[in-house]
Order: structure tokens, then sequence, then C-alpha cells
């Protein structure tokens, strides 16, 4: 099933996906830091949500109390984005 996860606080707009059972499939990151988003992509291809939250959940970006790929994270956890406000 394709999901898009509008996010919040990062450079990133939005993150699609697609459910494949317990496994995230086909990443894509709409804005941002592209080589660096193409390649937590490919590196989290395949993983189930509960893996990728474990490896990407709570990570930030520079003063930012969250990055592209803590979004990521909840997105494939269906949780709320949070913003840098």
């Amino acid at each position: 099933m394709e999901e898009t996860f509008k996010t919040r606080g990062v450079c990133a707009t939005t993150i699609q996906f697609t459910r494949d059972g317990d496994k995230i499939r086909n990443i894509r990151f709409t804005g941002g830091c592209n080589g660096n988003l193409k390649a937590i992509a490919k590196l989290c291809e395949g993983m189930s949500a509960e893996d990728i939250a474990a490896k990407l959940l709570g990570n930030t970006c520079g003063g930012k109390p969250t990055s592209c790929a803590d979004q990521l994270a909840r997105a494939v956890l269906g949780k709320e984005a949070i913003s840098n406000v």
C-alpha cells in the first residue's frame, strides 16, 4: 500500500513508501539532500518499520530536534511529524 507522509521541520517536504507485508519498500523523498536521502532509502529498502525506527528514530540534523531520517522513522511507524518549533 502506497503511503505519503508530510514532513515538518526538515528540508524534504514529503516521504512516499510502500508497505509490503511487514517490509517497507520504494522509499522516495521529495526535496532535501538528494544523494543522502537516496542512500537512506537504499539502506532501508526491505527493512521492517521496527528496524528502520530502531536505527533512525531520534536522529537530529544541525540544531533541529528532527531530521529527514527521523521523519522517515516516524512515517513508517505511523507517528505524527514533529517540527523544530
